[in-house]
């Protein structure tokens, strides 16, 4: 690099002063509104924006007005198909939840319409989901036996569903759903596992035909449950359950080998209740240990806001708000990434928010109506999409099949084996089994992974609390490990260019003589500026050892690039002004590369920037080097003096 080709550096600017209700401003859309929601109702006239606002929170009437005969069509067929999971499904996870089966079929009426109204999702499919159920029956079973007091049971399982909704509403109305994103996908994929291996753990009662079972979840108690009753096993329930789980898994693997069959695999449960119900109706099974369903009251939904007064009043209400607020979580999570999912499929945007808004106010909905939690379950949406649904209409038609088997059908579900639905509640939870995905996360990323299986090994060896507490909190210490511990690197030249680079990410770059260049890779905070401090110090030890035995030039420049360092509070500032002072009484200059707006800001008001010099500042990794090796070449005094500028920003 000779000095006849060496031009001035440029200078770092320091951006001019913000007022504080502005940067304020900034921030807090910065934070909230990512998306810019209301840049639609700019330079709208007063009328437009109600209108606007109205289709925001209610995405029907914006739609509606183009929704066509052709669309029905696909919708009509959509919704009778998914109408035949969603009946025999809702009566399953109501059990599943250890709540009267007829709630099942009523939490597939309301809520669908409510979704439909206000939901983005073209595709999502409403109900009932089994993790969900399980939570509930794990959370509420504790402090009240649904067996003993039946009706506190289900106030309170309205009560937690309302609490769902007004939680997941919230979080939406006030944009708050980053919250969620700390359930990772690999805290997901483990949970989803793990609650899927209790729930089918959980159907061995239904298999087997037993009376009396634990209500535990853990994996231990469940199996010591089974095996100290194996005098009251029913090998005609078994038989029974056995093959009408082949049945299913089946229809099931078929409809994955043929895509273009995929009403065979939808229409398998439904069948399989029909089948169970008049193979038990004519053969009198269920005098013979086969148990069944019994009687259902026809009817719409009755409301239930009296049974959530009671549930206010309850003693248990602390329990009914941690139930719902878990839930709630869980069910957002679930309803949010398989629409984002599908949506992806079809290229089209769903709103986070707006979907956060919806699920909340159809369970709130849905608890005013004798409704327990729904979400979108990944299963019903599927076969929405495969389907061919075009709209949320086709949850408007389903809800319209529920409520013709409400008002005449209930009777003939009177003879349904509770075994069939313990096979269909086994089937659907196998494919949330993902091991395709834990084996992707031990390839891709060895930390996710045990994040993955913490969570799996947490629900089925302890309970599905545990299991989400201990996946959270793994989930937040690689988040607070990833702060306060950020990654340095030493940055080396690639050979005839002016670009650095990672030593370690490319081998071929060289060391540049004389000085040493590190990359911070994260913001500087209180949490990491004490690691850094100590990091940097151990580079320079370590680069002058290597220097010492490799006989190169002696250390001269410390030059640190700040690229990847968007902000930076008062800890950090003290951090780099006690760097400065042991670079300084090492006889060694500190040098700036590229610090960022909100940085450089806050080091000219502290004086940092006066402190060591605006000319060792620079704007580019390059410039600091060349200005350096520039110094290292010219200046003959000892005392190393910074470079001088003229008018023109050149060095003299």
């Amino acid at each position: 690099m000779g000095n006849a080709d060496y031009e001035g550096p440029h200078r770092v600017a320091i951006p001019p002063p913000k007022p504080f209700l502005k940067s304020l401003k900034s921030g807090l859309k910065e934070t909230f509104f990512p998306d810019d929601p209301f840049r639609q109702f700019k330079n709208q006239p007063a009328s437009r924006k109600f209108l606007l606002g109205l289709q925001y929170f209610v995405p029907i009437l914006e739609w509606a007005p183009r929704y066509t005969f052709e669309f029905f069509k696909s919708d009509l067929i959509s919704g009778i198909t998914i109408a035949s999971l969603a009946v025999p499904q809702g009566i399953s996870y109501a059990s599943l939840a250890n709540l009267p089966p007829i709630i099942g079929l009523y939490s597939s009426f309301v809520p669908p319409l409510v979704y439909a109204m206000m939901g983005s999702s073209r595709d999502l499919a409403v109900g009932t989901v089994a993790v969900a159920s399980l939570l509930i029956a794990s959370m509420l079973g504790r402090e009240v036996s649904p067996t003993e007091n039946p009706k506190l049971y289900v106030q309170l399982a309205l009560t937690a569903t309302f609490f769902a909704g007004v939680f997941q509403a919230a979080l939406g109305f006030l944009r708050l759903g980053f919250i969620v994103d700390f359930l990772s996908h690999a805290t997901i994929v483990g949970f989803m596992a793990g609650a899927a291996t209790v729930v089918c753990l959980q159907q061995l009662k239904g298999i087997l035909g037993l009376v009396r079972f634990t209500h535990a979840t853990d994996l231990v108690s469940v199996m010591r449950s089974v095996f100290s009753q194996t005098h009251q096993w029913r090998w005609e329930s078994g038989v029974l359950g056995c093959c009408f789980l082949f049945f299913l898994l089946l229809t099931r693997y078929f409809s994955k080998k043929k895509p273009a069959f995929f009403w065979i695999n939808a229409m398998a449960p439904l069948t399989s209740v029909i089948l169970g119900s008049v193979l038990v109706y004519f053969t009198h099974a269920e005098k013979h240990g086969v148990q069944v369903i019994g009687h259902l009251k026809r009817g719409l939904n009755p409301p239930s806001v009296s049974e959530l007064a009671l549930g206010f009043g309850s003693p248990y209400l602390t329990t009914a708000i941690k139930t719902g607020v878990i839930t709630g979580v869980i069910a957002l999570a679930e309803g949010i990434a398989v629409g984002r999912s599908f949506a992806m499929f079809k290229n089209y945007h769903i709103d986070g928010n707006t979907e956060m808004i919806a699920i909340g106010m159809m369970n709130i909905a849905g608890s005013c109506t004798s409704c327990y939690l729904t979400t979108g379950p990944f299963s019903r949406t599927a076969v929405n999409f495969n389907a061919g649904c075009k709209s949320a209409v086709s949850n408007i038609v389903m809800a319209t099949a529920v409520m013709l088997t409400l008002l005449f059908l209930t009777p003939l579900f009177h003879y349904t084996p509770l075994v069939v639905l313990s096979s269909i509640i086994i089937s659907a939870m196998l494919g949330l089994i993902d091991y395709e995905a834990a084996l992707h996360l031990w390839k891709l990323d060895k930390f996710d992974f045990i994040v993955c299986m913490s969570a799996y090994a947490g629900v089925v060896f302890g309970s599905v609390e545990i299991g989400l507490v201990v996946a959270v909190a793994i989930s937040l210490l690689r988040v607070l490990l990833s702060v306060a511990r950020p990654r340095t690197f030493v940055l080396g030249n690639i050979p005839n260019s002016v670009i650095y680079r990672s030593i370690d990410q490319y081998p071929v770059a060289n060391n540049v003589p004389g000085m040493l260049i590190l990359q911070i890779d994260s913001s500087i905070y209180f949490a990491n500026a004490s690691y850094l401090r100590e990091r940097i110090s151990r580079w320079i030890y370590e680069e002058e050892d290597r220097v010492k035995v490799s006989g190169e030039t002696s250390l001269h420049y410390v030059i640190i690039d700040m690229s990847n360092v968007g902000s930076i509070d008062t800890s950090g500032i003290s951090m780099l002004e006690e760097v400065k002072k042991t670079i300084d009484r090492r006889g060694l200059k500190l040098v700036l590369a590229n610090p960022r707006s909100e940085v450089i800001k806050k080091l000219d008001k502290s004086k940092f920037v006066e402190n060591i010099g605006q000319e060792w500042m620079y704007l580019t990794v390059g410039e600091a080097v060349a200005t350096c090796n520039f110094m290292l070449h010219t200046c003959k005094s000892s005392s190393n003096p910074g470079p001088e500028y003229n008018s023109q920003d050149n060095i003299v």
